[in-house]
């Protein structure tokens, strides 16, 4: 018995119709949804012990949060701190958008769960503000980012509001990217791509 036996046979028992999904897309649906949930969940101890993939998605997400700083360099303090949770949150956008653009909308939708993820990341950073445990990449010397930002802005006696709306919004965007990665999976989606 493959893969795509075992998956149709799923589909079949949770009442879909028989050959209306591309059950590889189905799969990969299954997978991401599984592990992002499973992030999004278990988020407070991401960076305590990662697993293999967690250790390479966080360090993507780390690069591009860096270079978020780097961007916005000359834009003043605040936004150049802010910078680097701003990129990483627009980078997954922005190659989400670009293939929603070019129809390409499985795709797209998959992107979404990183833009989630990125929340979800993110979420975690803003709500160490108060007690700042993290490990920070350059030391507990280099500064807290959300600890500035909330401290600045009068915050920070919000810190887990804050950080809560963020995780919340990331797990919607992970269940948005469920259901329409679902249906974008569907055979009638893909023959018709062009129209959506």
């Amino acid at each position: 018995m493959n893969f795509n036996h075992i998956v149709k046979n799923f589909l079949k028992k949770i009442k879909f119709p028989d050959g209306s999904f591309d059950y590889a897309k189905v799969a990969v649906v299954i997978i991401f949804a599984l592990y992002f949930f499973s992030y999004a969940i278990h988020s407070e101890t991401i960076y305590n012990t990662p697993n293999f993939i967690d250790s390479i998605i966080n360090s993507v997400n780390l690069a591009i949060h860096e270079a978020g700083h780097a961007c916005f360099f000359f834009f003043g303090n605040f936004i150049y701190v802010l910078g680097g949770s701003l990129l990483q949150v627009l980078i997954p956008i922005i190659f989400a958008g670009y293939f929603f653009i070019k129809s390409e909308n499985f795709s797209g939708s998959l992107l979404l769960f990183w833009v989630g993820q990125n929340l979800i990341n993110v979420s975690v950073y803003a709500g160490d503000a108060v007690v700042m445990q993290l490990p920070l990449l350059g030391g507990d010397n280099s500064g807290h980012d959300w600890h500035y930002l909330l401290s600045v802005t009068g915050l920070l006696d919000y810190t887990k509001v804050i950080s809560g709306v963020i995780y919340i919004v990331g797990f919607l965007l992970i269940a948005l990217a469920t259901a329409l990665s679902f249906f974008f999976a569907r055979k009638d989606n893909i023959q018709n791509a062009g129209q959506l």
